[in-house]
């Protein structure tokens, strides 16, 4: 057994302790139980202090990792778990994500106690998400719905549901699964009705660079297949500069040794949308959503995502 416990570093949401705990839990697999010791340490970072207002107004992507990744910089933890969706794709100097889990359902749920799905609301009908991404979709599906933002974890957000603060929300399946929730899902959101968040549904482990040790554990439960799908959506959402004030949309589906890639970017407002999609190599798939990233920025033109 080692020396000192490994130390895990995560929000103290009940879906992000959920993901700690199953990081613990595949550690114990790989190396045995009792082999390793664990320290769960939680954090408040400032996603979780701002409830007054959209993410996006206060500063978009890093508000749920910055308090993390400075606990990580200064050796107060040895690993950090997240959200990879929540991961700004630019990391602290010294920082990586070196194993990714296997990736969960990528797919938006939709859950109404007042239509089976999107089809099914009349119009005026009002939608509540926090996700920008989420709001530009279904306003461009449907610009006859009234859309809101709507904070909180996925509990409170089900329970806000419950008080009649909108007549459906949009929640990540993969969230739902792992807090034991799916049975709450009314109905599961087709890819190709909603592209879904980049790197939605995988959960990333982030360590010090350098920290060989630590490296060599966590080699033993990182999954290549998710890593390589989540490496190709950060690449993509990386060229268009993406933070979550940008309504970017990102999927990179892993068959055999083909990837294919679609992407999309939209006005906040929904009235322009800009997709594309590509199938090639595995081997070649960051490369192609770095080149579908330029598509799309060529469409739109310089000012579309500056001035989304």
């Amino acid at each position: 057994m080692q020396a000192s416990p490994l130390r895990i570093g995560t929000r103290g949401s009940p879906l992000a302790l959920a993901q700690a705990r199953e990081v613990q839990a595949r550690l114990e697999a790989a190396h045995g139980k009792g082999t390793l010791a664990f320290e769960v340490k939680i954090y408040k970072t400032s996603g979780d202090r701002i409830q007054d207002r959209l993410l996006s107004e206060a500063g978009g992507k890093g508000l749920f990792t910055k308090e993390l990744e400075e606990a990580l910089i200064a050796s107060d933890i040895d690993i950090a778990v997240h959200s990879m969706k929540d991961m700004p794709t630019v990391l602290p100097e010294g920082l990586a994500i070196r194993c990714i889990l296997p990736r969960e359902d990528v797919r938006d749920a939709f859950i109404s106690h007042k239509a089976g799905g999107f089809a099914d609301l009349k119009p005026g009908a009002v939608v509540a998400t926090a996700s920008l991404r989420r709001q530009a979709q279904v306003r461009h599906m449907r610009p006859d719905l009234q859309v809101v933002g709507l904070r909180g974890n996925v509990e409170t957000r089900l329970r806000k549901l419950e008080e009649g603060v909108a007549d459906a929300t949009l929640l990540a399946c993969a969230g739902l699964r792992r807090l034991g929730l799916e049975n709450r899902i009314t109905s599961v959101i087709s890819t190709d009705d909603m592209l879904p968040a980049c790197a939605q549904g995988a959960v990333g482990i982030e360590m010090r660079e350098a920290d060989t040790v630590i490296a060599e554990i966590l080699a033993a439960i990182n999954h290549q297949p998710s890593a390589l799908v989540v490496e190709t959506e950060r690449a993509f959402l990386r060229r268009l500069d993406g933070s979550c004030r940008t309504p970017i949309a990102g999927l990179a589906e892993l068959k055999g040794s083909e990837m294919r890639f679609r992407g999309m970017i939209l006005k906040p407002d929904g009235s322009v949308a800009h997709a594309t999609e590509r199938h090639v190599a595995s081997h070649e798939a960051v490369k192609a959503a770095v080149e579908a990233a330029e598509e799309l920025l060529g469409r739109a033109g310089p000012d579309f995502l500056a001035t989304a």
